[in-house]
């Protein structure tokens, strides 16, 4: 039996997040402005068509999968990204010692500016919508922050955890995280993430925390228009 989070977008947009879907009740992708992500209830060549003929023109979605599978002829792959999806095992509520700030809809300039300097994967002019969004500000400056994304009970993803290059090495990033898994375990739900299997820093740092890799995942960055 499929777990829940093999297919993380489908289920969010299913549920929790179903006021931000669009598609069809087999396909179903985030409004524009919140974030590029699509789910298939089923991975095929047939769901891949609904979701071309369903979406504007020249779209860009990420498709994560725990199987490689091939891209239809009429998208175009731009790129694909292994990944580890790891799961909060611990019940221990870790202690924040950092000042952290919640962030709004005035911020939102600062935190786009943030992600396209440090790439933590992608963020939109209403992302922030999904919820949770802190940080933390050095001479009202943001420096650092992370928020929630696929929310489908009892899991709840942390996602845009990122650091400002200056400011790296001051623990800023293990703060949010301790912070986010906090908030997460206070509503009685699971913490987990998705990391790039390369990005050693960050996979030590979240097993530090408590993380274990649950299963290797893929997305795939895929375009219509061609």
């Amino acid at each position: 039996m499929e777990h829940i989070l093999d297919n993380p977008i489908y289920h969010a947009l299913s549920s929790n997040h179903r006021p931000y879907a669009k598609g069809t009740s087999e396909v179903r992708y985030y409004q524009e402005d919140i974030a590029p992500f699509a789910g298939f209830k089923e991975n095929s060549t047939a769901n891949f068509d609904i979701l071309f003929e369903c979406s504007a023109p020249e779209s860009t979605f990420v498709i994560f999968t725990p199987i490689a599978y091939d891209i239809p002829s009429r998208w175009k792959l731009v790129t694909q990204i292994e990944m580890f999806q790891m799961v909060y095992e611990r019940s221990d509520v870790p202690k924040v010692v950092h000042d952290v700030e919640d962030l709004n809809e005035s911020h939102v300039a600062e935190m786009i500016a943030l992600v396209k300097l440090t790439q933590p994967g992608p963020f939109r002019a209403n992302t922030i919508a999904l919820g949770n969004y802190i940080g933390i500000f050095n001479e009202q400056k943001l420096v650092a922050m992370a928020g929630h994304r696929f929310n489908t009970a009892p899991y709840i993803e942390i996602s845009a955890v990122c650091t400002h290059p200056h400011h790296l090495g001051k623990s800023y990033a293990y703060q949010l995280l301790c912070e986010q898994i906090k908030r997460i375990l206070n509503v009685d739900q699971i913490p987990f993430l998705h990391v790039r299997n390369d990005n050693v820093a960050a996979v030590n740092l979240y097993q530090k925390l408590g993380f274990v890799v649950r299963t290797d995942m893929i997305a795939y960055v895929v375009q219509k228009g061609f």
